[in-house]
């Protein structure tokens, strides 16, 4: 970008000759490579001082308007052209950027206006702009239109074949996306990738790997199609597998920055931070260029596999950085209980002009809630209301009850639940049932769960607490009431699981698992574990488990949690000195978290255990949190 201003003040101090170089096209020229600098106020301004701007700028300015999202002024801009330029006949490239902005705006009537203007000027049958038009129609949700559009089509290329192919899919038509699939007379690796791309996003990761697998040629587009659908579709460890065997593969095909952004995706997920490293040393030893979005998945992966430090590095080396850069450093510090960091890089980001979004305003919120820090909680939920305009979703409203539950501020979390602007959700009415559990008030209690059952019947943690609850006061006959009910109306737990990375394979644990190849040498070194924890003190707390058994089974059952699984796969798989980490789908229990501690020491490992919202790094019989989680 400097070099691109010193060129531009050379051509202002200096300008040469009209008939050595005409202005407009210089300008074109400018406005294109500002544009691609993620620049359009730039753009705009070398517009602006040109005294007679052809057809060819306004289109360059246009283009650079909507490629940079700035849809609205494209359109202003659209208008400007035809009140102060009427004699300059709009041609197929001012409508193609014209029509991505009103699709993307989903302006009905800009749309429609725009259309009816192709067509008077004889342009619609313009192959590029009836692609346009197709796409457009597909965005507004007009299937019929878009289809009729394209098979009035006298020409067709493969971009619309694709155009409608992903049309459909998008609206999760996908036979009718499989029907014009199978029409084609030749179909590119770029049409392979959109049917893939549709099955993903409709859900039907099997039809897709299908169409993959069915693809004679598979470029790097096709590949990522796959890879990418895995990932969005939760199916982290596939979306592993298959990055290998693309590297693998001899045909020659090289993934590139979106592939790599799907692949550190699942690895963020898993926990799997020896993959994420092996990509970090692919990046540098290709020279990959670190961008913005490949630098934030970096970085994100790190921070959510409990490398903190090392998310810090990458955010530093980034050249350029968003204020989704900065949410995931807070965000990350947040985790890991680093309130005072957190704070800082806050206010750090402040300083530098950055402004926050409600994203970067959980990160902040949740650094409290992991900390205790009330005040400094509900000042910053002001900061976010009052002085950034705001609006609180709900997931920022769970936030501030967890926080004011958790110090025993019972009452005004209720106040705030009573004064939301917003529904609230059963996240919102289960932060309120932590406090009342933490600080055991049973009536409260009694009556959130009324209001988190009225939301969803099926709330497996409603009953449970319930059930936990009248079994500790002796009321056993309602505590089996509500077991029976949980029954009666097939309410099930969600299953606890927990992910170890061994080797560059991520292994999965469920609670009781036995499926794992090394079964037998997991539960003896459970048992071994559980002889040198007596010895001790260490005592299991069964209060955890609400079923009606007895107390032997009851510590059977806690000491085939998830999360102990996976624990003694790394104890009896990685080095002596290696640090362990595990990753687990909901929030630990107390007895886990316990156990967590006394293992850090009789083993003398450090273990790093990524629950649901926060990471515990246990470490000589202590764990980071200071117990407050």
């Amino acid at each position: 970008m400097n070099q691109l201003l010193q060129l531009q003040t050379l051509l202002i101090t200096d300008p040469p000759p009209p008939s050595f170089l005409d202005p407009n096209l210089a300008a074109v020229k400018l406005i294109s490579a500002t544009s691609a600098r993620s620049n359009p106020r730039h753009a705009t301004l070398i517009f602006s001082v040109l005294p007679d701007p052809n057809l060819h700028v306004w289109n360059s300015l246009l283009k650079a308007l909507a490629d940079n999202h700035l849809y609205s002024l494209t359109l202003s801009h659209f208008n400007s052209l035809l009140l102060l330029r009427p004699h300059l006949l709009a041609d197929e490239f001012t409508f193609t950027s014209i029509l991505k902005s009103c699709a993307a705006l989903i302006s009905f009537a800009d749309g429609e206006a725009s259309h009816a203007f192709i067509i008077s000027h004889g342009i619609s049958s313009n192959i590029f702009v009836a692609n346009s038009l197709v796409d457009m129609y597909f965005k507004f949700g007009r299937l019929d239109d878009a289809r009729k559009l394209f098979d009035d089509m006298p020409v067709k290329d493969v971009v619309s074949w694709n155009t409608i192919i992903s049309g459909y899919s998008s609206h999760g038509d996908v036979n009718g996306a499989r029907q014009l699939f199978d029409r084609m007379s030749e179909k590119t690796s770029v049409t392979w990738s959109a049917m893939i791309a549709g099955h993903s996003r409709a859900g039907d990761v099997r039809a897709a790997r299908y169409l993959f697998d069915e693809a004679p040629q598979k470029n790097t587009v096709c590949w990522n199609a796959m890879i990418s659908g895995y990932a969005q579709n939760e199916r982290f460890s596939d979306c592993l597998k298959l990055f290998r065997s693309m590297l693998l593969k001899s045909s020659g095909v090289q993934p590139n920055a979106a592939t790599l952004v799907s692949v550190l995706s699942a690895c963020a997920h898993l926990g799997a931070l020896d993959s994420g490293q092996w990509i970090h040393k692919y990046i540098d030893r290709k020279h990959i260029d670190l961008s913005l979005f490949l630098g934030n998945s970096l970085a994100d992966m790190y921070a959510k596999c409990g490398c903190i430090q090392d998310a810090r590095k990458v955010f530093d080396q980034m050249r350029e950085k968003d204020v989704i850069s900065w949410s995931i450093i807070i965000s990350g510090l947040a985790m890991f209980g680093h309130s005072d960091e957190a704070m800082s890089t806050f206010h750090e980001m402040l300083q530098r002009g950055i402004e926050p979004n409600e994203i970067t305003f959980m990160g902040i919120l949740s650094a409290c809630t992991h900390s205790g820090l009330v005040d400094a909680g509900l000042e910053y939920f002001r900061l976010m209301r009052k002085e950034f305009v705001i609006s609180p979703k709900v997931e920022h409203y769970g936030c501030m009850v967890d926080l004011l539950s958790r110090a025993g501020r019972l009452q005004e979390a209720e106040n705030l639940i009573a004064s939301m602007e917003v529904e609230p959700n059963v996240i919102v009415w289960g932060a309120l049932l932590g406090g009342c559990r933490i600080h055991g008030d049973i009536e409260r209690g009694e009556a959130v769960v009324c209001r988190i059952l009225e939301l969803d019947p099926e709330h497996s943690g409603s009953y449970v607490y319930l059930a936990t609850v009248y079994a500790s006061m002796g009321r056993l006959e309602e505590a089996a009431q509500c077991r029976l009910k949980m029954r009666e109306q097939r309410v099930s737990k969600t299953p606890g699981c927990s992910w170890i990375e061994v080797d560059h394979s991520v292994h999965e644990f469920f609670m009781g698992d036995r499926s794992h190849a090394q079964t037998d040498e997991i539960y003896a070194k459970i048992g071994q574990l559980r002889k040198k924890m007596r010895l001790v003190g260490y005592v299991v707390n069964t209060s955890v488990v609400s079923q009606s058994i007895d107390e032997e089974e009851k510590e059977d059952a806690v000491l085939m949690h998830s999360e102990k699984l996976a624990l003694a796969f790394g104890l009896i798989s990685l080095k002596k000195g290696e640090i362990i980490r595990i990753v687990k789908n909901l929030r630990v229990c107390n007895d886990c978290h316990d156990a967590f501690k006394v293992i850090s020491m009789i083993e003398e490992r450090q273990i790093v255990l990524r629950d649901r919202s926060r990471f515990h790094q246990f470490k000589e019989g202590f764990c980071s949190r200071k117990d407050y989680w």
